[in-house]
């Protein structure tokens, strides 16, 4: 089977981290993460959760990552269920590499996008050779 082939996934629950007072499944969201020349960009699947639901937080070196769907009652009887509601967990260690002070979320369609940009000190740079 060819790399770009669709691989269907099921969403993998996990067990969060502390004490939880909501009885729903956790999920790890699917994150990508790609890095440019000034910053990483970290893009995590978490539908269903609406914007004043998302908790980003950041202690020390460590960004978490939560989600909380609220649970819709069924309009019916159900036949056929494929998908199961539930919030979404996702912990990172961040290095000193990057300005935690510059650190933005957005949310459009779903999908959660933080920019993390690099410090100074980390961005490649080019030195210029003189002659003596």
């Amino acid at each position: 089977m060819a790399e770009t082939d669709l691989q269907i996934e099921e969403k993998k629950a996990v067990q969060a981290a502390g004490e939880s007072t909501r009885d729903v499944p956790v999920f790890v969201p699917p994150v990508d993460i790609y890095e440019s020349e000034n910053a990483l960009t970290l893009l995590a699947d978490m539908p269903g959760v609406p914007i004043d639901k998302i908790d980003i937080d950041l202690d020390s070196d460590q960004l978490t990552i939560r989600g909380m769907v609220d649970h819709e009652e069924s309009k019916g009887k159900v036949i056929f269920k494929e998908f199961t509601y539930g919030d979404y967990y996702r912990q990172f260690t961040l290095s000193s590499d990057i300005d935690r002070s510059r650190i933005q979320a957005s949310m459009k369609d779903g999908v959660l996008k933080l920019v993390l940009p690099k410090a100074e000190a980390a961005k490649p740079r080019k030195i210029t050779v003189q002659s003596m």
